[in-house]
């Protein structure tokens, strides 16, 4: 991710002053900003850019790539020191991180944006104009599939644990999940089929959508057809039995995201709210088992 937003910095003719990464190999940087100050302790970071705020050119924007359980701490130094935010998703795990943040941010004036890039892809920016074309009492029927495999390594990082990461749905779903309300509405009912440390499934009501999703790090659960072809990821959203095919044109969201940003104002809290609401209350339901209208995959497990 830091590497995206290293070349959306360096694409919008903008410059990356210092940077801080506990991971000190970052010869990455080198193709992009090879005079950048870099600390790899916070601390040291921290008091670079409280004297570069006392210049006459201080650091406008905070990019903040950090594991998930750090955003709201690295969210509110960049405010309280004067910078605007630019955070990953999910923008935070906890929605009470939410409430601080809004404080801050009205407190500061400077503004809190985040990286939600499927709503610049070209692919479901076409879905959302094709939605407004029917009736507004048209309810869409969608499977959303999404499994990115991953091997040992995960469990024993933060991305484990889901007090730091947020669990499956918020790691690897988030972005889905804000893609489906932004074209068919506010989220209306919750039902947890499963959730487990690795996969996670369930439907959800939307004002012009129900939604039955699948999320999973687990690389038995790729179809076979796609394991053959050797890959470890597989993709899949069909709205009324037609398949979406959006697996192009990823390459530059991020620097159209930084665009946005710094000509529209981008997306803020207040667009990353409802999804971070909804994966806290995903982790926390009592999943209900194979009952009701659920994911095609859970028949495999019936």
């Amino acid at each position: 991710m830091a590497e995206r937003h290293l070349k959306a910095i360096r694409d919008t003719n903008n410059s990356l002053l210092v940077a801080s990464d506990k991971f000190d190999v970052m010869g990455r940087m080198d193709s992009y900003f090879p005079n950048a100050e870099f600390f790899p302790e916070f601390d040291d970071f921290e008091v670079y850019v409280k004297e570069q705020q006392k210049s006459a050119s201080p650091i406008e924007y905070c990019s903040i790539c950090s594991p998930n359980y750090l955003h709201c701490q690295h969210i509110e130094f960049a405010l309280e020191n004067g910078m605007n935010a630019i955070c990953e998703k999910p923008l935070v795990v906890y929605p009470s991180e939410i409430k601080r943040l809004e404080k801050i941010q009205n407190e500061t004036g400077y503004k809190i944006h985040t990286i939600l890039q499927l709503r610049l892809h070209p692919v479901i920016i076409a879905l959302k104009e094709k939605v407004k074309t029917y009736p507004e009492d048209k309810i869409f029927d969608i499977n959303l599939t999404y499994i990115t495999s991953r091997g040992k390594w995960y469990f024993k990082s933060w991305k484990g644990d889901v007090t730091k990461s947020g669990g499956v749905a918020a790691n690897i779903g988030i972005h889905f999940f804000d893609m489906l309300n932004w074209i068919f509405g506010p989220i209306q009912t919750n039902v947890v089929n499963m959730y487990e440390p690795h996969k996670a499934s369930g439907f959800l009501t939307l004002e012009r959508a129900r939604v039955r999703w699948y999320l999973s790090l687990d690389y038995d659960d790729i179809p076979e057809q796609a394991r053959k072809k050797g890959s470890r990821t597989y993709r899949s959203i069909s709205v009324e039995g037609e398949e979406l095919e959006f697996s192009e044109g990823f390459t530059n969201l991020h620097t159209s995201v930084y665009r946005e940003i710094l000509t529209n104002g981008g997306f803020g809290l207040d667009e990353a709210k409802e999804c971070i609401y909804l994966t806290h209350e995903i982790r926390n339901s009592v999943p209900i088992g194979l009952k009701g209208d659920y994911h095609p995959f859970l028949k495999k497990k019936e």
